[in-house]
């Protein structure tokens, strides 16, 4: 029984001396970590991402989220602001922006180029462009119209509903 409770003790002393080097971390950190820990967080909105970015635990970067809320508040606001600024400026400048995908595009369709890239740069390509075009709604089959025998069916089944 005494041994069980020198184990217990022992215990004890491990996890308190983990929590007292966790926390030591935590307040030797220099305010420009703590600021980029902030940064990243709101980047990644993920706690171990955050953490394994910056070297430190999980816990730490939770306990700095949790320490300056208001921070990240006012960090996540301004990330908003900058993609509605970015947005607008590119809304602002359409035209220029489509012309520049579209010599994108065909340089990207340029046989001689396509004949000089290796396979990767090929699918590389491929992929960024098909992820970008789903992401927008800008899948084929956005395009198509429904057949005649589509839409009659549609239309069968709201009666159906209707009779309920």
């Amino acid at each position: 029984m005494r041994k069980e409770r020198e184990m217990d003790a022992l215990e004890a002393k491990a996890v308190r001396e983990q929590f007292e080097r966790a926390g030591n971390l935590y307040q030797k950190l220099t305010d420009r970590q703590k600021k980029k820990i902030l940064a990243d967080y709101v980047q990644t909105n993920n706690y171990c991402a955050t953490a394994k970015i910056n070297g430190v635990s999980a816990t730490t970067v939770k306990n700095l989220v949790r320490a300056n809320a208001d921070i990240v508040e006012k960090c996540e606001q301004k990330k908003e602001e900058n993609t509605a600024d970015v947005m607008e400026y590119m809304n602002d400048h359409k035209d220029l922006v489509c012309s520049f995908i579209g010599k994108g595009l065909e340089m990207l369709n340029d046989p001689e180029k396509l004949a000089a890239a290796n396979l990767s740069q090929i699918t590389t390509a491929m992929g960024t462009l098909i992820d970008k075009w789903a992401m927008i709604g800008g899948s084929p089959a956005d395009a198509v119209k429904e057949d005649a025998l589509s839409q009659s069916l549609k239309e069968m089944a709201k009666e159906l509903e209707s009779d309920e």
